[in-house]
């Protein structure tokens, strides 16, 4: 006779609605729904919480996890989606979590979990692992083998008490890989809050990282193998078929990939049936690697690797998959591993006392040992403490192996939890110890050259050039030509690349780009270098300009740290910033986001020198590099004030360029105050008395004065009007002394003849550059106030530059004395 059955029925797919009495909630499809928007929301939630603490959103995701409740034997969210909010209410977790919809939740999240590791894959350039130094080599090896023996060690006390009867060799080698992870992404995220992500020392901590990442899916693959049957002819045939895999991958399919990737260019956009066959080459070797035995991630990885990182064939496919499965599908991950983490397993001095030794043994092994390696290599002390610091944070790689683990029933329900809270803990205190231990910020060594003018005009004249992609390049070359001037004195800029770094899987890959070689984003050794590089490699062979590349990799609410303290660490007199609108085809302006003005407004706030913003509408043209042969017509629009002089002496300097015809239109009468019109006025009489002096100047009419009657904003609107078709190039202060020209601005850091200027009522192709010049006394103000606050923490950040024994020998000849 049959007995029924306790199992649930399986959920139908979609419902007929609520109108119909149906609820929604017993059905596989609009519960997944509320499931993943439930995730989501909290997991974001979290992170913003967790975001003045300066925690990686890792940190949030591993508290949003579930677990079971004794009392109820049903799943339970963690500390939030658990008893300890949400999961208070029994019918609430029942209707939302039930038991029935634990298969799809699963299979969703690893599928995503798939397409993640596929992305880890694209983000590791095997050829970026053979230039590790010697140093950072030593440093992982050293990172990986202590804590993997302590683990090994551990386990053995594991065993004699709370993991009785595990199969002794899978439950060394998951220890031992648990204990010696490193979480390269998380701890690139780390590096850049506390801005060490462009030093030496964030050099060295990822490329330490990106070697021991490896070593583990090496050592979490061998685990695998050796957690089936327990039978060692199976587990060895685990292993071979793996590599038979692996080097089936290098034969077949990597050449399949290169095929598409050479026929994948930045002019033309990928076809589709590319992208279609990459997915599908991805998930058969997921299918592949789980018959195999190993799991199906590993396929992906795998795949990921052996994709052609030159073109733009890899970045592509990240852009293409990669936020569907980072912000919805990989958070599920950390959900649907429900059943596992179940903190009330840990009770009684025992277990709580073996959470301190798996702790104390996880920090003690890698941080011990990175910091002997480190020493070894001469590394200074507090220095190589803080990289021992860094190397024990964990991540999803930590979660993966435990979860893993835990599927093969080589963990327990108490050990699983007990490695779980060792992997927050560890997270949780990297940053706030390195900030404690280890600060770079230093004061920036005083300098006397903080303006354009200067009584010393033959004196080197330093620019910091910010951009943010590929637009702002073509104008930028051309102001910086236009700067150059033909006396004997040097231009040096430092062309600093604003990228952001965000939680996307692909802003890590951009860290590895800008680090490939020890450069910032200056990469000769790479077939595919990009229009970047080939743009300022181009100007600077051409031109007499020391150019030095930087790159401030950062979140846009901090990279304005970045720019200050490199500035001030450069000497630099003068920072141009492009504006937070880009030009369109239909010649307005069109803002690419709140927090780009939100960058400008803190510079020009705290900048420890002169400062530009430059409203870009396409100055020398979209392709051209600028040479000598340049020609343009700058007009400066002077009102009066100390903003005006410092355009006039930057206009005054562009003007020594024998393809720049400069006009300086002074508006009157000024209604500046008598100190600053006698200032004035001595800086009209010097530029004139310059103009008269050069004969060249004089003949060919490439610099005049002019005069212009303005009582009000009309007449001056209408002046200004007049010039608009015939001027390549506006210099105007950013606070003149004159009444504003518009009614409504959104842009009020241009000043009122910059916001003018700016506004759709000027229709122009002009482009537009509003100067601030540096006030001494603000900047002493603030000084005043940072020291009241905190004696000698002046947050400056070296950033590199590109080391002279890689540039070619003209550049490094140009660049010895720079400081």
């Amino acid at each position: 006779m049959a007995t029924a059955s306790n199992c649930p029925a399986p959920m139908s797919v979609t419902s007929n609605g609520s109108w119909d009495g149906d609820s929604p909630l017993h059905h596989a499809l609009p519960l997944i729904i509320l499931q993943i928007c439930l995730v989501v929301v909290v997991t974001r939630g979290l992170a913003v919480l967790l975001r003045p603490m300066r925690q990686p959103r890792v940190v949030a995701e591993i508290i949003v996890r579930r677990r079971r409740s004794e009392k109820y034997d049903e799943t339970q969210g963690g500390i939030l989606l658990g008893p300890s909010a949400l999961g208070r209410s029994t019918r609430f977790m029942s209707n939302v979590f039930p038991k029935q919809s634990l298969t799809v939740l699963d299979t969703l999240a690893n599928i995503g979990l798939i397409f993640f590791l596929f992305l880890v894959g694209l983000e590791l350039d095997v050829r970026s692992l053979r230039r590790t130094g010697k140093g950072a080599l030593a440093i992982a090896l050293a990172g990986i083998t202590l804590p993997f023996a302590l683990g090994i060690g551990t386990s053995f006390v594991l065993r004699s008490t709370i993991v009785k009867g595990a199969r002794q060799a899978p439950f060394l080698v998951f220890m031992g890989v648990a204990l010696s992870i490193t979480a390269f992404p998380v701890l690139a995220r780390i590096l850049a809050e506390l801005k060490l992500l462009t030093t030496d020392l964030g050099r060295m901590a990822m490329s330490a990282a990106a070697v021991n990442d490896v070593a583990a899916w090496v050592l979490l693959a061998l685990a695998i193998a050796l957690s089936g049957s327990g039978s060692p002819i199976v587990s060895l045939w685990v292993l071979l078929t793996g590599i038979a895999f692996v080097a089936g991958v290098v034969i077949f399919v990597r050449p399949v990939l290169h095929w598409m990737a050479r026929r994948t260019t930045e002019a033309e956009p990928i076809k589709e049936s590319y992208i279609c066959a990459t997915l599908v080459i991805v998930l058969a070797a997921g299918f592949t690697t789980d018959a195999i035995g190993i799991h199906a991630l590993f396929g992906a990885f795998v795949v990921g690797v052996v994709v052609p990182k030159d073109g733009p064939f890899a970045g592509i496919l990240i852009e293409k998959i990669e936020d569907l499965v980072t912000s919805l599908f990989l958070p599920l991950y950390f959900v649907s591993s429900g059943l596992k983490t179940n903190v009330a397993t840990i009770r009684g001095g025992r277990s709580w006392g073996l959470l301190v030794l798996v702790i104390a043994n996880a920090c003690i092994g890698k941080i011990f040992g990175t910091i002997v390696a480190a020493l070894i290599a001469k590394i200074p002390v507090r220095e190589a403490v803080t990289l021992g610091f860094l190397m024990n944070t964990k991540g999803l790689v930590e979660l993966i192996v435990l979860n893993i683990g835990r599927d093969r029933k080589v963990l327990n329900d108490e050990t699983f939890a007990i490695m779980v809270l060792m992997a927050l803990f560890t997270t949780f205190i990297t940053t706030p110890i390195v900030m404690g231990i280890y600060k770079p910020a230093r004061r920036a060594p005083p300098y006397k050259h903080r303006t354009v003018e200067r009584s010393d005009m033959d004196s080197e004249f330093r620019v910091l050039a910010c951009f943010h992609g590929s637009r702002n390049i073509p104008t930028m070359i051309s102001l910086v030509e236009s700067s150059r001037g033909t006396r004997r004195r040097r231009l040096t800029v430092y062309a600093m690349h604003l990228m952001e770094l965000s939680e996307r899987s692909s802003a890590i890959s951009m860290v590895h780009k800008a680090r490939r070689n020890g450069l910032p984003f200056w990469n000769k050794a790479s077939g595919n270098a990009d229009q970047l590089v080939i743009a300022f490699e181009a100007y600077r062979q051409l031109s007499s300009v020391t150019v030095r590349p930087l790159t401030a990799i950062s979140d846009l609410d901090t990279i304005h740290e970045d720019i200050i303290g490199s500035a001030q660490q450069k000497r630099a007199a003068l920072i141009i910033l492009p504006f937070h609108k880009v030009l369109h085809m239909d010649g307005t302006l069109e803002s690419i986001g709140h927090a780009y003005h939100l960058v400008n407004q803190r510079v020009l706030r705290q900048a420890p020198c002169s400062v530009a913003i430059l409203i870009d509408r396409g100055l020398g043209g979209t392709t051209k590099v600028p040479s000598s042969e340049v020609s343009y017509e700058v007009a400066v629009l002077f009102f009066g004030g100390p903003d005006d002089r410092e355009a006039l002496a930057y206009g005054t300097r562009m003007a020594e360029h024998p393809g720049i015809a400069l006009t300086v239109l002074r508006f009157s009468p000024s209604v500046t105050n008598p100190e600053d019109l006698e200032q004035d006025e001595a800086c009209i009489a010097n530029f004139r008395g310059r103009m008269a002096s050069s004969s060249a100047a004089a003949e060919e009419g490439s610099a005049r004065y002019e005069e212009v009657e303005a009582t009000d904003s009309v007449k001056i609107i209408a002046a200004i009007k007049e010039l608009r078709r015939r001027y390549n190039l506006f210099l105007a202060g950013r606070s003149p002394a004159a009444i504003p020209l518009v009614e409504r601005t959104d842009c009020a850091e241009l000043g009122p003849v910059g916001s003018y200027l700016a506004s759709p009522e000027f229709s122009t192709v002009a482009s537009v550059l509003v100067i601030q010049r540096y006030d001494p006394k603000a900047d002493a103000s603030k000084m005043t106030e940072a020291a009241a606050a905190e004696a000698g923490d002046a947050t400056v950040y070296d950033v590199p530059d590109t080391p002279l024994s890689l540039v070619t020998p003209e550049s490094s000849t140009r660049g010895k004395g720079d400081g």
